[in-house]
């Protein structure tokens, strides 16, 4: 079910997640070693910081609270967040500030595009809000960043996190055709806890889109991500593993679920490096070109050398096919 919540019309400060105030606090466990990350104060995370206030632009790396800002804001790897910052939806997981957000701001394609330049940026990560309200979900929206970043910066590599486009007829096949390098989308957890978690998403439509993107263009990279720690067994991870095998997606990331609030979806546990290893090596074992496993990562974390390590697994899978053909011709 899709939440939309009325703009407070005296203007008076209103909570970030108005649907969760009247929640029940939820426990919230100690942090582990492995998980725990130093306040940012380089001269780079501040050099990343003015740019991305200069230009009024909105990053999912602040809105998520995510806890790598500060080492990938000082190699200037930062998230654009596009369509403003306020979401439709309203996840069990997410920070990001939920609400009925106001007009698509049509200055943040060229604003994008010039601080991908100012940065020096080789690889760009571009996701968005849920944005229910608009007829394509915001998908034009998204078409026209990417061609606003390849004019400026053509040697550019564009990764696009896109929301699902629930309901949203065409607008998945526009965004494919613009040709990003890498569609991502994530299905973030195991299809038993959707109505608990992404209760206005829908496990096997995401599932969709993403086959949806190799059946209509081949050549892009496909992505996706997961959440562990709130409750899933390790059955349930491989099944999905499985699922996006079979729906051609290269790239898996699994990472920590982390609860930004006691009104937020609790952590049942915390995921020992040692298991992240363990969900790595079957995954390779299924066939992912590349998989990001540990309690840190997230869906742009390293994702400018990920992407050239994943361009050389497929030239290499590419050669062994061939050799492989050779071989029985």
């Amino acid at each position: 079910m899709t939440v939309l919540i009325d703009i407070n019309a005296n203007k008076k400060p209103r909570p970030r997640h108005p649907e969760k105030a009247h929640k029940p606090d939820t426990q919230v466990l100690r942090k582990p070693s492995w998980i725990r990350v130093k306040a940012p104060t380089s001269k780079g995370f501040a050099k990343t910081s003015k740019i991305v206030r200069d230009k009024g632009l909105v990053t999912v790396c602040q809105e998520a609270a995510c806890p790598n800002i500060g080492e990938c804001w000082e190699k200037a790897h930062a998230t654009f967040m596009i369509l403003g910052d306020t979401c439709t939806r309203a996840c069990a997981f997410c920070n990001i500030k939920t609400g009925l957000p106001g007009p698509v701001n049509l200055d943040e394609v060229q604003h994008i595009a010039d601080a991908v330049v100012e940065m020096g940026l080789k690889h760009v990560v571009i996701t968005s809000v849920d944005r229910d309200d608009l007829q394509d979900g915001g998908a034009d929206h998204f078409v026209n960043v990417i061609k606003a970043i390849r004019k400026s910066s053509p040697t550019t590599t564009i990764e696009i996190l896109t929301p699902d486009f629930l309901r949203k007829d065409g607008a998945i096949e526009t965004v494919i055709d613009a040709q990003p390098d890498v569609f991502n989308h994530n299905l973030e957890t195991v299809p038993r806890l959707y109505l608990k978690i992404r209760p206005g998403a829908r496990y096997f439509h995401s599932l969709r889109l993403l086959e949806r993107v190799k059946e209509r263009d081949p050549r892009q990279f496909t992505k996706s991500g997961l959440m562990v720690g709130l409750g899933e067994t390790k059955q349930e991870v491989m099944q999905v593993m499985d699922d996006m095998r079979i729906a051609g997606i290269d790239f898996l990331t699994i990472g920590q679920y982390l609860q930004p609030t006691r009104k937020h979806a609790a952590v049942e546990r915390f995921v020992t490096p040692d298991e992240f290893k363990a969900f790595e090596t079957i995954a390779r074992a299924k066939g992912f070109l590349m998989v990001s496993a540990t309690p840190l990562t997230r869906s742009s974390y390293h994702a400018d050398s990920d992407f050239a390590q994943l361009r050389t697994a497929r030239e290499k899978k590419a050669q062994t096919q061939i050799q492989v053909k050779r071989t029985h011709a």
